[in-house]
C-alpha cells in the first residue's frame, strides 16, 4: 500500500494544510479512473441499528469531511457508512489558525477548529450530487455567535435542511470548541434540546414520510453520574442511538509531549481508554434501549474488537485513519 509514502509527505506540512492538500486531491480524482487508486475491496459485513441495514459496522466520524466534498472518494475506501459534518446553519470560519496539531508520538492530534465550514446549505448540495452507497450520517451544531440559551434553533434549522438527504441525523452537544456547548448535555438544557429535537423528528417524518433516525454525540469527560443521567435522557425522550464519544480536554497520557498543552479536543490513540470505558458504562446503563456507536482512538482491529466487545454496534474512526490509511479500514473489516 502506498499510504506510508503518502504519510510521510504529508506529515512534512502543516496539518490543517495537509488535510486540505488531501482533499483537493480526492476531489479531483472523483468521477475519473483515478478514483481506483483509493477503492478497496472489503468484505460485506451487514449490520442492523437504528432501524438501517448497514453494510460493514465500520464508519468514518464526523469532522474529516465537514462539508461532504468527498463523500464518494471516501466511501471507495470501504467504510460502510460516513459521518460529515459538523455543519452549522450559516458558515463560520472557525477558531483562529493554528488549530490543529499532531502528537505523533502518541498517535494523537489536538483540534480546536470551532466547527468550521460553509453552511448547512453548501453541504446539502454536496450530498445531493454524491452517488455513495453506503449510510450517510450528518453531524449538525450550533453557530458560535448563536446563544447557548438560543442553541436549539439551530439545530432544528439543520435538521429541516438536511431531513430528506440524511441516514441519520447526529447531534453535537460535546464539542469542546465551542464555547458553553457542553452545557446543553445536562439537566434540563438537554430534556428542551431533546424534547425540541424529537418534536421536530416526528414532523418531518409525517412531511417526507421518511424516519430518520436521531443519535446524540457526548463527550468523554463525563462522570459516571452525569454519564447516568444522560443515558436516563435519552432513553426518555427515546432518542434512536448515542455517539461515544467525542474528543477529551484530558492530558494525562500525553504530558511531556511537543503540542500537549494546546487548547482543544485530544483525539487518537490516547483517547482510546477512556471511550471505551464511557462506552461499557453506557451499555450498563442503557441496557439494550439504544444502540452505541463507539468512537475514539480506534487503531486497528484489537481496538475495534474492544469496543464492540464493551457494547458499541457500530464504530467509527477518524485519527486512527490519519495515521494509519485506508489499509486500517481493510484490516478491521476483513477480521472483525
Amino acid at each position: 500500500m502506498f499510504y506510508p509514502l503518502v504519510k510521510q509527505a504529508l506529515f512534512q506540512l502543516d496539518p490543517e494544510r495537509a488535510h486540505e492538500f488531501t482533499f483537493q486531491q480526492l476531489r479531483r480524482i472523483t468521477g475519473t479512473p483515478f478514483m481506483g487508486l483509493v477503492r478497496q475491496s472489503v468484505p460485506v459485513k451487514t449490520v442492523n441499528c437504528m432501524g438501517i441495514t448497514f453494510k460493514n459496522p465500520l464508519g468514518l466520524a464526523a469532522g474529516l469531511d465537514k462539508d461532504g466534498e468527498c463523500i464518494d472518494a471516501l466511501g471507495a475506501m470501504g467504510f460502510g457508512f460516513i459521518e460529515v459534518g459538523t455543519v452549522t446553519p450559516r458558515p463560520q470560519p472557525g477558531n483562529d489558525k493554528p488549530r490543529l496539531f499532531r502528537l505523533v508520538a502518541a498517535e494523537g492530534l489536538i483540534n480546536r477548529m470551532g466547527f468550521n465550514n460553509k453552511g448547512v446549505d453548501y453541504l446539502v448540495e454536496n450530498v445531493k450530487k454524491s452517488h455513495y452507497d453506503g449510510v450517510l450520517g450528518i453531524n449538525i451544531g450550533k453557530n458560535k455567535a448563536t446563544p447557548v440559551e438560543q442553541g436549539k434553533d439551530d439545530y432544528l434549522y439543520c435538521m429541516e435542511r438536511i431531513y430528506p438527504y440524511a441516514g441519520y441525523i447526529a447531534i453535537n452537544i460535546s464539542s469542546p470548541n465551542t464555547p458553553g456547548l457542553r452545557t446543553l448535555q445536562f439537566g434540563e438544557a438537554l430534556d428542551s434540546l431533546l424534547l425540541a429535537i424529537k418534536n421536530k423528528q416526528a414532523e418531518l417524518n409525517q412531511y417526507h414520510h421518511k424516519y430518520v433516525p436521531v443519535a446524540v454525540k457526548i463527550a468523554p469527560d463525563l462522570t459516571d453520574e452525569e454519564l447516568c443521567q444522560v443515558a436516563d435522557s435519552l432513553v426518555r425522550h427515546n432518542i434512536d442511538g448515542v455517539i461515544a464519544t467525542n474528543t477529551t480536554t484530558g492530558r494525562e497520557l500525553v504530558q511531556g509531549l511537543e503540542h500537549c498543552n494546546q487548547a482543544g479536543g485530544l483525539s487518537g490513540r490516547p483517547l482510546q481508554s477512556r471511550s471505551t470505558e464511557v462506552i461499557r458504562r453506557l451499555s450498563l446503563e442503557l441496557n439494550g434501549k439504544l444502540p452505541i456507536i463507539g468512537v475514539g482512538g480506534i487503531d486497528s482491529l484489537v481496538a475495534a474488537r474492544e469496543k464492540i466487545a464493551a457494547g458499541a454496534s457500530l464504530i467509527q474512526i477518524y485519527s486512527g485513519f490519519i495515521f494509519h490509511g485506508p489499509q486500517l479500514i481493510k484490516d478491521i473489516l476483513t477480521h472483525i
